[in-house]
């Protein structure tokens, strides 16, 4: 873990408080290049009535009209949650350098949890994802969809 990763952390935590005002399952992604966010996201599938609004889509597609490039490669994602399969899958496709995730996912958690798409996909795309988990303490309006 690097110093930094707290910070950006919060400010995907930030990005799921705004999914649960919104009674979203409150997940929140970050993108990072460079030190500066280049996308921002939260899960928004109730309110687009769409299955693949998940946090971490929304954001790699904002940080890559940003960045005016589907290739990620130079930015570190941060996410509130363990990816699921979907999320992981957007993740390796862009090519991120790094994930961070605050919290194991059991239910549906692609990196480790769950299943673990990272090792399958090492090598379809020949792409090595180093991940971090940040143990958080989560807020008491994550809990009752997190917790079992």
């Amino acid at each position: 873990m690097e110093s930094y990763d707290l910070g950006f952390m919060k400010l995907a935590l930030a990005a799921a408080r705004e999914a649960s005002m919104r009674e979203e399952v409150p997940v929140g992604a970050v993108i990072v290049s460079a030190g500066a966010v280049v996308g921002t996201g939260y899960n928004c599938r109730e309110e687009r009535q769409n299955p693949l609004c998940h946090a971490e889509i929304m954001a790699i597609q904002e940080a890559s009209k940003a960045l005016r490039s589907w290739r990620l490669d130079q930015c570190d994602i941060y996410v509130t949650l363990e990816p699921c399969v979907m999320c992981i899958g957007a993740v390796l496709q862009a090519r991120m350098r790094r994930l961070v995730f605050g919290c194991r996912d059991p239910k549906a958690g692609a990196v480790e949890s769950y299943t673990a798409c990272v090792k399958i996909s090492d090598s379809i795309t020949n792409c090595r994802l180093p991940k971090v988990c940040l143990p958080m303490s989560l807020p008491r309006c994550f809990r009752r969809f997190f917790h079992a």
